[in-house]
């Protein structure tokens, strides 16, 4: 199970079948002689060539879709030598990684339906009132975001974390001038990275490489616990300075622009020809506004007819008049004022201001509860994230059947369905570039190659670096680096959980060679694995979850990402050679 995505990610965690054959008798639980020095076949070669092609295109900012694409047929062309199976592969691939993922693009969907219903309401308006108190300015809003993110993350992993911050914290750090970058690199490192790189609390990561190793799980996850800290403290400070030039005085037209960006098309990769405007389109001749066409197609266009309040906002008069009740326009307000609704309307909005987070308080103390007593189930993982879709769904049909009644069957369908085109709008291209990386793990290439259950599946990825491994000099320096960017390596397919194995594993086999203790090499993997593969390196690991909730591209946050979690990544690691 990969923590940062569901429970439906990684059906194992544990050492891949080809890793587990035999175990070398000095350490325990150690590297299979045979995984490790086995010839690597023509296929390998074919993946890393994959690979190296895949991070080259990154590099020069170019999609990687018809790379990814191209290297899953070759690659399974070449294993299996049939033409048929090349063809199916690429489909299979792409099938895998969309039953993987979908768990996020279905979250990310129902909390945008359930904002859209709030947006109908100006409930989130007045959701975000409280926090403009601490939210400032952007410096604020920035820390903010960290400090709760990492909270919440470390008990109960970034899934559930990043739904709630998304839905409750950001749209007040935007209006605060927070950039949609800097809220996303700061969730990102408080989360996907801090949080998860120690898993301090339910300790599945130190876990699974301490037992590979051979050593206490508490000795690596007390060292995990510091060098995320250390890493986490690096990349934020860093991050920091690289988007503080970038802050904006608090206004609400930071906010409308942000709003916009979810009609400006995908969002994993940066468009040249975006435009979004800096300030609230002004009302056209005659009083009106962007229609929801408008809205939707980004070119401005007028509404005739009533329905415009005084100060320029849609009144619920003039929504249902004009017959928009499934999808209302976003509310342009002047910078630096707040328009609520008036009348009985404000009722419900100041109910549904209060309700939404007060419900979501209520689930995370439930869970609390479920962690630190007996008196409920203990909630985690993948079934937290269910939880907080499953109360996303029922607040977003309250919300709909409170503002439009008998009507509230189409709206409630319409936005859903928003929610779904969104969703897909920021993530869809992800799939087959998640496919191409799926097929190097062993735990999916037997059902993209259709091997069938009995045949032995293929680990091209985790070959490739147990191979390498032996070129790596018995220093504790190279060797920490070495373990550092073995670990990095392991997450390229986008799970931070699933290459702990093999990290814990080298550990344990070159910690005696290297003079340093298995426990400390054992959490440095974990660094490299975690924050590269569980969500801050890798634009299709949970990272994109992330990416859709702030509306910012996924490759272009882990650009930003890259500089601060790696220097966070080397300072940590010199900081475990030298301390532990």
């Amino acid at each position: 199970m990969h923590p940062g995505r569901s429970a439906t990610l990684h059906r194992s965690t544990t050492v891949p079948a080809h890793h587990r054959k035999t175990r070398r008798p000095d350490h325990g639980v150690g590297v299979e002689s045979e995984a490790c020095f086995m010839d690597l076949t023509a296929a390998h070669w074919v993946y890393l060539a994959g690979v190296v092609v895949i991070i080259a295109v990154m590099i020069l900012r170019k999609n990687v879709v018809v790379p990814a694409v191209a290297m899953t047929f070759i690659t399974a062309l070449v294993y299996t030598g049939s033409l048929p199976v090349g063809l199916t592969s690429v489909f299979n691939a792409s099938l895998t990684a969309a039953s993987e993922l979908f768990s996020i693009f279905l979250i990310i969907a129902l909390i945008t339906a359930l904002l859209g219903s709030l947006r109908a309401l100006e409930a989130d308006k007045r959701m975000i009132l409280p926090f403009r108190k601490v939210m400032r300015n952007g410096s604020t809003a920035f820390i903010v975001l960290f400090v709760v993110t990492y909270l919440i993350s470390l008990f109960f992993w970034p899934t559930p974390a990043v739904p709630l911050i998304g839905a409750i914290l950001l749209p007040a750090a935007i209006r605060a001038g927070l950039p949609a970058m800097g809220a996303a690199m700061a969730i990102a490192i408080a989360g996907q990275g801090m949080a998860l790189s120690s898993d301090y609390i339910i300790q599945v990561a130190p876990g699974l490489s301490a037992t590979a190793a051979g050593v206490p799980t508490a000795a690596v996850a007390d060292r995990a616990m510091v060098l995320s800290l250390v890493t986490g403290g690096v990349a934020v400070v860093v991050a920091f300075l690289q988007i503080r030039r970038r802050f904006r005085a608090p206004s609400e037209a930071n906010l409308v622009e942000w709003e916009d960006t979810a009609d400006t098309g995908s969002l994993l990769v940066p468009r040249k020809d975006r435009e979004v405007p800096a300030e609230p389109v002004a009302a056209q001749a005659g009083g009106g506004e962007r229609t929801d066409a408008g809205v939707a197609s980004g070119t401005p266009a007028t509404r005739t007819g009533g329905g415009v309040g005084a100060d320029g906002a849609d009144t619920e008069e003039g929504v249902r008049a004009s017959g928009r009740t499934g999808a209302p326009a976003l509310p342009r307000v002047p910078a630096g004022e707040t328009l609520l609704q008036e009348g009985h309307a404000v009722k419900r909005s100041k109910a549904f201001a209060v309700i939404v987070p007060v419900v979501f308080a209520a689930m995370v103390g439930y869970m609390l509860l479920g962690k630190f007593t007996g008196l409920v189930p203990e909630t985690s993982g993948g079934e937290a994230a269910g939880l907080v879709g499953g109360i996303a769904a029922l607040l977003l049909l309250a919300a709909a059947i409170t503002l439009d009644g008998r009507n509230s069957l189409e709206t409630c369908a319409t936005h859903v369905v928003d929610g779904l085109v969104f969703a897909f709008k920021a993530m869809g291209v992800v799939i087959p570039i998640a496919g191409f990386f799926f097929i190097g793990n062993s735990d999916f290439a037997g059902e993209i190659m259709s091997l069938g259950e009995d045949a032995a599946a293929p680990g091209f990825l985790f070959d490739l670096v147990a191979q390498a491994q032996g070129a790596i000099p018995n220093t504790p320096i190279v060797v920490g680096i070495g373990m550092l960017l073995v670990g990095m390596a392991t997450g390229l397919d986008g799970s931070g959980f699933s290459g702990l194995p093999l990290t814990g594993s080298l550990s344990g086999a070159l910690g005696p060679a290297a003079a340093m203790d298995p426990a400390t090499l054992a959490a440095i993997g974990q660094m490299g694995a975690v924050w590269a593969g569980g969500g801050t390196l890798i634009a299709w690991s949970s990272l994109l979850a992330v990416a859709g909730f702030a509306r910012v591209p996924a490759i272009e946050l882990a650009r930003k990402l890259f500089v601060p979690v790696v220097a966070g990544l080397l300072v940590s690691t010199i900081v475990g050679v030298l301390v532990f």
